[in-house]
């Protein structure tokens, strides 16, 4: 913990990242109720080891329904809407394939068209079958998996915030390494929002090509240069296309999204990066809750607008299109 213009910040690993609480108050009662939290929610939601909520679901795969907690369920089910959705490039059964490619865990190798084509079939969404009454969640073939990588963290930090503002704390910053979610203001000095970096892409973790300033505010970034590896030339990285099985190769390197809850944070990343730059920003005309900053291949940041954040570029390698 330290302590600098009055705000104080709680740190722990957990999910595989470091985890920063940034408060206003020397609270470190609170900072284990957050961390305690985040450490329960991971325990349901992990596919990372032997037990949990969701191992037991796949464990069960092409067997038996397998009942789980309501707050499990219904993620689950938002994640089923998503994948369901008209071209849509998240996909929560796209399990087999991540463990294939173990991008960003060891994994150096690509597969061969016929592995990927042996997977694909295992990575439907409309196979998974969900009871409401019951709880429950079959997947209906052998060998399928469920992932919610994509979403977890999101829904974990929107309960992180539920949870500070239960125990009356309404300024604080939560970052669960990637998904950053801010609530109200600053405390110290003239600032009227939270600044957040905008990482500069294949570079040293501290560099930055912008600043975003949000308040009350999500900020979730996902990115080609997170987690990929490099063969003959070619990177690739973790963001797989569920139509092809191969990462998806357009002309984005990042996409971010600021939102209310970064639940959504999550899900619109991923899916305004499989749109590629165009169809998203035509997108976005129609939920006006979202708005996206995207930088290209290219070197260019676009704005979908700014009436949620403003940026501020840093980086002359980038220029604001």
């Amino acid at each position: 913990m330290s302590s600098v213009e009055r705000v104080y910040s709680y740190s722990a690993v957990l999910m595989g990242s470091p985890i920063l609480l940034k408060l206003f108050e020397d609270n470190q009662q609170a900072a284990q109720a957050v961390f305690h939290l985040i450490k329960q929610q991971e325990d349901m939601l992990t596919v990372n080891r032997a037990h949990s909520q969701l191992m037991a679901v796949n464990h069960a795969a092409g067997l038996h329904p397998v009942v789980v907690s309501r707050p499990v369920f219904e993620l689950i089910s938002k994640a089923k809407t998503v994948s369901l959705m008209q071209d849509s490039c998240f996909n929560f059964t796209i399990g087999p394939l991540v463990k294939r490619w173990k991008i960003g865990f060891h994994g150096d190798s690509v597969p061969s068209p016929a592995e990927i084509q042996s997977l694909l079939p295992l990575t439907r969404p409309e196979q998974v079958m969900l009871d409401p009454q019951a709880c429950s969640v079959y997947l209906t073939q052998a060998d399928m998996e469920i992932d919610l990588g994509a979403i977890a963290k999101g829904y974990i930090a929107d309960r992180v915030r539920d949870l500070l503002q239960q125990m009356g704390i309404h300024q604080a910053l939560i970052n669960l390494g990637g998904n950053v979610l801010t609530l109200g203001t600053p405390r110290y000095g003239d600032q009227s929002a939270w600044g957040v970096g905008l990482k500069k892409p294949f570079a040293a973790p501290d560099a930055l090509i912008g600043i975003i300033e949000v308040a009350g505010k999500s900020v979730v970034t996902s990115g080609i240069y997170e987690r990929y590896f490099e063969q003959e030339g070619k990177i690739y990285h973790h963001i797989l296309d569920p139509e092809t099985g191969y990462p998806l190769d357009n002309e984005l390197l990042s996409v971010t999204v600021i939102s209310d809850d970064s639940v959504d944070g999550d899900i619109y990343t991923t899916l305004l990066y499989g749109m590629g730059v165009k169809k998203a920003l035509h997108y976005l005309t129609t939920v006006p809750h979202i708005e996206a900053i995207f930088v290209t291949r290219t070197g260019q940041v676009i704005l979908s607008s700014q009436r949620q954040f403003r940026f501020t570029l840093q980086d002359s390698d980038y220029q604001l299109a």
